[in-house]
């Protein structure tokens, strides 16, 4: 990958083909990944990386917070077998997505795929959906942070909060946080991560050696758990606690080496989060018994976990975990954060958004516009669920049940419906370069996963009435899919009006810093007399 003063520049086709040329009768063009329009290179390794994309699973936010709600809305108790099935569609779907990775190096990452195999107008529309799907993850996120909050300093102080108001001081830290080096942000979010994993290994083990009445039975693993009509919303929230292995791509221009480490890094965290979560989610069961798990979720919701531990673990393990549950939330926040600013950065070095978010910070080499829209959308939604928050204190409806759970369920469409969408992007794009059956075995991996998200996908709208405790065909019950819709449509008009009156800026969808090295490259190569410009001066780290 050329730094400093390098005089080479890629040249890019739409197909995705790339290769280094040399400049000819102009200056030196330098292709430093800390320029303006582009994202800082060489800031994170396979470590860092690995550790940043599973942060944002948040295990012990997954373990106790998602895992339980899915028992206590949802009533399914198959949820193990849930991961595991998922675990397969998810390997299927990242053989195709990192061998795309090797070839797409963007922090637009599944719109840049899309764009790349499907065209710049449906990378426009996935580019929205990416957008959105993403802010309301993360948003969502907030509600389950304020909850645990505000119960921490009622219990632990006696010092009765709202939930909205550590909610809005989350948002406001991780817009700080999210405007700092991405490599810094790694080291906080993977010591967080090793703790949540050692905490919930520990206390995996406790529920193992005293099981519920039920022992340990292997009930949850049986088909004919997933029967009931919480089963699509179920496999929505499954799908959310998977959410993080697909970012790495995201983070490529700022990987040491993006044509290995992005795909090793996702294989490796879609085989962690699979087992760990399946092993997990069992233990659970196992430990209030699986006949029993789906009322023990209702009676104590969020502090389902919590009330297991205390008897097995004692009171100051208990407290830890408490801990560290927060802990691990902010760093789910901190991560999809990352991942906005991110999306928002490569929208607008790209004229799909205002080109004044397409810019670093030369200081840090983060997207810091990016990062303070995404505050700025948190900011609003949160006041919003607050302003209507008319609930008695401790009482979990707002946060838990509405803001954290319906976030997450829109979010979690949106990322299935791009990663349906990116694995035929990925058979597009290799079978126009004409590489179709030298990646044949790929390509079968990406249809069979395409097929099985949209399987999915059309269990999840069909029964979000389940999710908002509403009556079938309820109006609420098809808002709340419809924001992906949406998203999805402004995106595809955005780019057809791209392409009726930019054509050269919906040339551009996908492309990237490429495409900009390529507009410095026509520029120095028009210059009347190239011999009296000065070589542009490299850029110096700060």
């Amino acid at each position: 990958m050329p730094t400093g003063s390098s005089r080479t520049t890629s040249g890019v086709n739409r197909a995705g083909g790339a290769g280094p040329h040399p400049v000819h009768g102009g200056p030196g063009i330098s292709t430093f990944k800390g320029q303006e329009r582009a994202l800082r290179a060489d800031r994170i390794g396979t470590p860092g990386l690995l550790l940043s994309v599973l942060a944002a699973s948040a295990p012990l936010m997954v373990v106790a917070g998602v895992m339980v709600t899915t028992y206590q809305v949802m009533g399914i108790v198959g949820q193990p077998l849930l991961f595991v099935i998922l675990g397969v569609v998810m390997a299927l779907f990242s053989v195709g997505y990192a061998e795309m990775s090797r070839h797409v190096h963007n922090a637009g990452a599944f719109y840049a795929y899309i764009a790349r195999g499907l065209g710049g107008t449906v990378g426009a529309g996935a580019s929205f959906v990416a957008l959105a799907a993403y802010s309301a993850l993360q948003v969502g996120i907030y509600g389950i942070f304020g909850f645990e909050i505000a119960g921490l300093l009622d219990r632990h102080l006696s010092t009765p909060v709202a939930w909205w108001i550590p909610a809005l001081a989350g948002v406001l830290l991780t817009g700080v946080l999210g405007a700092l080096k991405i490599d810094l942000n790694a080291k906080v979010l993977g010591v967080l991560l090793v703790i949540e994993v050692a905490l919930i290994v520990v206390f995996d083990v406790a529920f193992a050696a005293e099981p519920g009445p039920q022992g340990l039975s292997l009930h949850a693993f049986h088909p004919a758990t997933l029967g009931g009509a919480g089963l699509g919303t179920s496999l929505c929230f499954a799908v959310a606690a998977f959410v993080g292995f697909e970012q790495a791509p995201v983070y490529a221009e700022e990987t040491s080496r993006p044509q290995t480490v992005v795909a090793r890094v996702m294989f490796l965290a879609v085989g962690f989060v699979a087992v760990f979560f399946a092993l997990s989610s069992w233990l659970v069961g196992v430990a209030t018994g699986p006949d029993n798990v789906v009322a023990s979720a209702g009676r104590h919701g969020p502090d389902l976990i919590f009330a297991l531990t205390e008897p097995r673990l004692g009171t100051t393990f208990t407290d830890i975990l408490h801990l560290f549950f927060v802990t691990g939330i902010f760093a789910s926040m901190l991560s999809f954060h990352n991942v906005v600013a991110r999306y928002a950065f490569a929208m607008g070095r790209e004229g799909l958004l205002p080109a004044a978010l397409g810019r670093t910070t030369r200081s840090s080499g983060a997207p810091a516009l990016g990062s303070l829209l995404q505050t700025v959308i948190s900011l609003l939604v949160v006041t919003g669920f607050a302003v209507t928050d008319d609930k008695p204190a401790g009482d979990p409806t707002a946060p838990i049940l509405k803001l954290f759970t319906w976030g997450g369920n829109v979010g979690a469409l949106g990322v299935i419906l791009l990663m349906a969408t990116a694995s035929i992007a990925v058979i597009a794009f290799f079978v126009r370069r004409g590489a179709g059956r030298a990646q044949a075995g790929r390509l079968t991996a990406a249809g069979l996963a395409a097929l099985a998200l949209l399987t999915v996908l059309g269990f999840a709208v069909t029964d979000f009435d389940v999710l908002v405790a509403a009556e079938q065909g309820s109006l609420l019950s098809w808002l709340l899919p419809a924001v992906i819709g949406i998203a999805a449509v402004i995106g595809l008009v955005h780019g057809r009006v791209l392409r009726a009156t930019r054509p050269e800026t919906h040339a551009r969808i996908g492309l990237g810093n490429e495409a900009f090295q390529l507009e410095k490259l026509n520029t120095a190569a028009a210059a009347p007399d190239p011999g009296t410009t000065p070589p542009a001066a490299p850029y110096k780290e700060s």
